[in-house]
């Protein structure tokens, strides 16, 4: 679960690492009343992504009118795919240099890391490999200030700047560990020009299975309203840009898929996996889900083991005698524990059902570009 930045700041300052004075504020005037109070302000949008600033997202006011103005601009409006609809308000830094600090997971290592540059204020991944600094924590051991000191060293930091940095980096590694987080992120660490250190920014993701023991951690719906149904109903999903519906059974067949429809040219919609030993009624929940989102068409990729595929083709049936038919053009591939069954029972609804993987890729994919591959009114090609 991510939190907001400014629900990760809440959390940094109880641990005592420095962030701005701010307001969390979901109207134009209220900015306006923290700008009076502070001064010159950062107003910055709170959603669940990255690069805000690219995107418009981060603005500066010097003065209460200047701060009600951008925040009317930026209030419901789409930043990253994502509508906003509160704002944080901070004082404005002065800003001397911008370093990276963060402690995740690494999960090759099996422990975890703290990563640190001097080229903050941009996502990490753009930064050159011999720019970063890296180490991993023995969690049986914790971290000690010696390492810390010499991860300060390593960014050439002294005397004040390396002491604050150090006890920084320390409760930064307490938040990690006390949080159950799989990362916990200042981007930037800003040195103000005063001497200060301070956290400009704030990410902490917590690990989903460890919430029950954080009750006093904020909770986070994250997704879009298809993704938390889907959540609701206990299936796999996430949505992706493409035009394809696509479910399958099992994390391992429905990523082939998607990969398998990219090589024939087409674009996924959706990651679901709808898992294995789901019956007719979880199965037709899933592809009412999919056809929610009106894709150009539909594939159901089942390779049965402890599903079943007349359960499969029994909910196919069902969301298309419901609906009146799929409504897009559908196709299946069927394999393994009653296939027979499940290709009869197909059959006797005039649908068809395809046992190679990669022939019913290629006709998803031409059945979404308008040609042949499938049916109309969602049956499937053969």
């Amino acid at each position: 679960m991510k939190l907001f930045e400014y629900m990760a700041k809440e959390v940094f300052a109880r641990h005592g690492i420095p962030v701005p004075p701010g307001r969390v504020v979901a109207s134009p005037q209220e900015a306006a009343q923290v700008c009076s109070e502070l001064g010159e302000v950062a107003i910055k949008v709170q959603i669940l992504a990255g690069g805000r600033g690219k995107a418009g997202g981060i603005r500066f006011a010097a003065s209460p009118a200047e701060a009600e103005s951008l925040a009317a601009d930026l209030l419901g409006r789409e930043v990253r795919g994502l509508v906003v609809d509160r704002l944080l308000v901070e004082k404005k830094l002065a800003i001397d240099q911008e370093f990276y600090l963060a402690v995740a997971v690494d999960g090759a290592a099996r422990r975890p890391v703290i990563i640190a540059s001097t080229q903050g204020g941009v996502n990490i991944e753009e930064v050159p490999e011999k720019l970063l600094v890296k180490r991993h924590v023995d969690p049986a051991w914790g971290l000690h200030p010696y390492r810390t000191r010499q991860i300060g060293r390593r960014l050439d930091l002294e005397g004040a700047v390396a002491r604050q940095f150090s006890d920084i980096l320390l409760k930064l590694y307490q938040v990690f560990t006390g949080s159950d987080a799989e990362l916990a992120e200042i981007n930037p660490l800003v040195l103000q020009k005063d001497g200060r250190l301070v956290a400009a920014d704030g990410r902490l993701n917590l690990d989903d299975d460890a919430l029950y023991r954080h009750p006093d951690l904020p909770r986070v719906a994250e997704g879009s309203e298809v993704e938390r149904r889907a959540q609701e109903a206990g299936l796999s999903y996430v949505e992706l840009d493409g035009d394809i519906a696509v479910m399958a059974n099992g994390a391992g067949i429905t990523m082939a898929t998607l990969d398998i429809i990219q090589h024939f040219g087409g674009r996924p919609a959706n990651f679901l996996d709808a898992g294995g030993g789901a019956g007719v009624e979880p199965m037709a929940q899933a592809i009412e889900l999919l056809l929610s989102r009106s894709p150009k068409a539909l594939l159901v990729n089942i390779f049965g083991g402890i599903t079943r595929c007349d359960d499969v083709a029994r909910a196919i049936v069902k969301v298309a005698t419901a609906r009146g038919g799929l409504g897009v053009p559908a196709v299946v591939r069927l394999v393994g524990t009653n296939e027979q069954e499940g290709v009869s029972i197909l059959r006797e609804h005039s649908l068809e059902a395809y046992s190679a993987m990669a022939e019913a890729a290629a006709a998803v994919v031409k059945a979404a570009a308008g040609g042949n591959g499938g049916g109309a009114d969602g049956h499937p090609g053969r």
